[in-house]
């Protein structure tokens, strides 16, 4: 009986141990299951933000790729489209059209009345007997001499000689980086660069002009109610003659090698006497010669020249109010003219690539023509 009830607990025994075995494979199965499951989701979150990640720093790395591209190839088509058909940079109108043959004719008739000596009429007058005052000696005051001028110009009575080569200055204005200076470096003959002052948007625009022995300041000045486009410093026509001169003077500390300086737009402040005439009064104080662009016809920037005994220089021809490569050399054609027939001509256009690329594959043009820098004018 014994032996058959420890048989008994025996095998109840190794029935229970087999159910607990089978129990713990169970929960054995169902742990590594889960931690299949969870380590399958974990690994597929990893790789979605792994994913994401590099998406991210492609996206990054392209951005950055195309603010280079932005600023290293496209930086003219930001100068482009500054300029609407209602804001020409300089401004054109009909009026200005016709403006060049007005004004040869005017140097023609100036150059006409200084070579015409004046006739001097001498009255004869009654002799008189010298009263007892007369026989005295008589002090005379010393006559105050007007200081000289310390700039003196030959143009009003230049006579061209056809035996020399006609000259040709070429200006670019709003020349305000590093990469538009090379693109007019590699013209490869001499140009004229007109820098911007500095403010946003081209703050080295005077540090980049330093190593160029001959550079103008491109002023910018009041334009017509219709130009948008202003910089930041520009002078208007009811500015103080202290405000005109502090801004001169910055410019003489920005471009301390700079001798010439032209109009940025201006068309209203070029015509305006009481502020050209402060104008003037600050850029003889501090060494300038002013050129004038000529954006308005009714510009008095001639009057004031010859009051504070300046040169007065003017452009002859825009080159690029129409971003046209057939417009373009025509403009250059009719400049080239212009020296022929008078010695010497001024040309102003911008660092659009158009016009970069018409001066360049334009050097046949020149042959009977030297290009010059502005200070190499023959009458100055």
């Amino acid at each position: 009986m014994s032996n058959k009830k420890t048989k008994r607990k025996t095998k109840k025994s190794s029935q229970v141990s087999k159910s607990k075995l089978a129990k713990i494979f169970l929960l054995i199965f169902l742990f590594a299951f889960i931690a299949s499951g969870l380590s399958y989701f974990i690994m597929k979150n990893e790789n979605s933000n792994k994913t994401i990640n590099n998406d991210i720093l492609k996206s990054e790395k392209k951005e950055i790729t195309e603010l280079k591209k932005f600023q290293n190839e496209k930086l003219d088509e930001y100068f482009d489209k500054l300029e609407t058909p209602k804001e020409k940079f300089e401004e054109l109108t009909e009026e200005l059209k016709k403006d060049y043959d007005q004004h040869e004719k005017e140097d023609h008739q100036t150059v006409k009345e200084n070579k015409e000596p004046k006739k001097v009429v001498k009255k004869e007058t009654p002799k008189k007997e010298p009263s007892p005052k007369e026989n005295q000696v008589i002090k005379k005051e010393p006559v105050k001499q007007k200081p000289k001028s310390t700039v003196k110009t030959k143009k009003e009575t230049y006579h061209y000689n056809k035996k020399n080569k006609a000259k040709i200055a070429i200006v670019i204005d709003d020349v305000s980086s590093s990469k538009q200076k090379k693109a007019i470096l590699d013209i490869g003959y001499d140009v004229t660069m007109a820098f911007l002052p500095p403010q946003k948007g081209h703050i080295n625009s005077a540090k980049i002009a330093q190593d160029q022995k001959v550079h103008m300041i491109h002023f910018p000045m009041q334009a017509g109610p219709g130009f948008k486009s202003t910089e930041k410093i520009t002078l208007t026509i009811n500015d103080s003659y202290a405000k005109i001169e502090g801004i001169v003077k910055n410019l003489r500390k920005w471009y301390p090698n700079a001798v010439y300086t032209n109009n940025h737009t201006g068309s209203v402040f070029t015509q305006n006497d009481a502020a050209m005439d402060k104008l003037f009064r600050a850029l003889k104080k501090y060494n300038f010669i002013f050129v004038d662009s000529r954006t308005s016809a009714k510009s008095v920037a001639k009057k004031y020249a010859l009051k504070y005994g300046m040169p007065y220089i003017v452009r002859n021809t825009f080159l690029d109010n129409k971003k046209d490569y057939d417009y373009i050399q025509n403009q250059l054609k009719k400049a080239i003219k212009i020296a022929k027939k008078r010695g010497y001509a001024i040309a102003i256009g911008h660092p659009h690539s158009m016009t970069i690329k018409v001066l360049r594959e334009s050097k046949h043009l020149l042959k009977d023509v030297e290009p010059i820098f502005i200070n190499k004018l023959p009458y100055l």
